[in-house]
C-alpha cells in the first residue's frame, strides 16, 4: 500500500478545544499533519484520508518534546470557526477599541 504524507500550519488567535478532549490548547501555530493512502485499481490517482494529527509542543517539564493529538478534519473546521467567531466577537468589543487620541 502506497501512502503520503502532508504537512501544513494553522495558527488560532485564542485558546482552543478541538475535538471531544477535555483539553484546552493554547492560541498559538501548530502543525497538522495528514497520512493518505493511494486508492488503488483506479484509472486515475486517488487518495483517502486516513489520519490527521495536531502536533502539539509540550510545555512545562518536558519542554521542547511534541506529542501528537489525533483529530479530523472536521474538528478542526469546527475550532478554526470557533476561533474566528471569537476573533470577530473580541475585535468589536469596546475594549479592544484604540483610545481617541491615537485615531488622529
Amino acid at each position: 500500500m502506497l501512502s503520503r504524507s502532508t504537512r501544513s500550519m494553522v495558527t488560532v488567535s485564542n485558546n482552543v478545544m478541538i475535538g471531544e478532549s477535555l483539553r484546552e490548547f493554547p492560541a498559538g501555530t501548530y502543525e497538522i499533519l495528514v497520512e493518505e493512502e493511494l486508492l488503488q485499481g483506479l484509472s486515475f490517482e486517488a487518495y483517502r484520508r486516513t489520519a490527521t494529527y495536531l502536533m502539539v509542543q509540550v510545555r512545562g517539564s518536558n519542554a521542547g518534546q511534541t506529542t501528537m493529538q489525533m483529530t479530523t478534519k472536521e474538528e478542526l473546521k469546527h475550532a478554526m470557526a470557533c476561533d474566528r467567531a471569537l476573533s470577530e466577537t473580541t475585535n468589536d468589543s469596546e475594549a479592544a477599541l484604540s483610545p481617541q487620541e491615537d485615531l488622529k
